[in-house]
């Protein structure tokens, strides 16, 4: 697990922008009975979270259609939260950092670490916009 002061700027740069931080199972498990569209990031110490998903995460919300819900959960700190919103992310594999859209509590749109590192944040920002207008 990694030091809270070390992950506490990397979590700021979510919740300051409207993430809800989540900890627990019952945390995310509670989200994911939320109605409309919940936007889920799995966040990372990782530097392609810190390149590409985090900034791509919130540009994206520079966009008519966004989101009802924001929420995030951090691998390697709150494994509970993690491992319970992974769960909802099922057939994909664990990837983090990850981004999944969910509507009604359904995954209609999942980024894995794959589609994030190694692309500019408005890649992903613009692929999230896309699914934004799609589902929200």
């Amino acid at each position: 697990m990694y030091p809270e002061e070390m992950v506490k700027p990397m979590q700021e740069e979510l919740t300051s922008v409207g993430f809800q931080e989540l900890y627990t199972a019952e945390e995310v498990e509670n989200a994911m009975k939320a109605t409309g569209t919940t936007l889920v990031v799995v966040n990372s110490v990782c530097g392609c979270a810190a390149r590409n998903a985090r900034p791509g995460s919130k540009m994206s919300l520079d966009n008519a259609k966004k989101p009802d819900h924001l929420v995030t959960v951090f691998a390697g700190v709150d494994k509970e939260a993690v491992d319970a919103a992974r769960g909802f992310m099922f057939p994909f594999p664990p990837s983090s950092p990850s981004i999944a859209l969910f509507k009604d509590g359904e995954l209609v749109h999942m980024l894995e670490r794959h589609h994030i590192e190694g692309r500019a944040a408005e890649l992903i920002a613009d692929n999230l916009k896309d699914a934004f207008n799609e589902y929200c």
